[in-house]
């Protein structure tokens, strides 16, 4: 029979050759299916200021029903529709930055320079074991807790990873 292609976007699979493939890739189908997926992992202040963005569909608010469904380059909101995605983006907004502190660039630079000018003869390598401060690690809102994620994913531990002495890879 040959080789198979299994899209995972819209569930079908088909035989694998390049004129198959394209046709597919490029189908109007493969293309919802594919915008589909990925607006699931859009936040609400994004979907918020695409709505703004957007003019009101007439034929939605006429009948409450477009031909264009999803595809509909208008907004198919109503105002109370605004309003509550507005007041859910607030509450996001206050949720993660009450909990969460945010990692500031300027204030690491400035602790690595007084380390460094505190021994100015100790190489860079010497310098990040020194560190004795442990960093902050935080996850945006709308991501998956850290123990939903592989293991390769996870953040390094407060002690730093454990290496294997006289690992041979091969």
């Amino acid at each position: 029979m040959g080789k198979t292609y299994f899209c995972d976007y819209c569930g079908r699979s088909f035989q694998d050759n390049l004129h198959n493939r394209k046709k597919h890739l490029q189908g109007v189908q493969h293309q919802r299916a594919k915008k589909f997926w990925f607006d699931c992992f859009r936040d609400n202040a994004t979907i918020l200021a695409e709505e703004l963005a957007k003019k009101p569909c007439r034929k939605f608010l006429q009948s409450g029903q477009c031909d264009f469904g999803a595809n509909c380059k208008f907004s198919h909101m109503t105002d109370e529709d605004v309003q509550q995605l507005r007041q859910t983006v607030e509450e996001e907004n206050k949720v993660g930055h009450r909990d969460r502190p945010v990692p500031d660039i300027d204030e690491w630079l400035a602790k690595r320079a007084k380390r460094k000018e505190s021994n100015p003869h100790s190489s860079g390598l010497e310098l990040e074991k020194e560190v004795d401060d442990k960093p902050v690690y935080w996850l945006p809102p709308g991501y998956h807790a850290v123990h939903e994620l592989p293991p390769s994913l996870h953040p390094p531990p407060p002690a730093g990873w454990k290496t294997a002495l006289n690992v041979e890879w091969g």
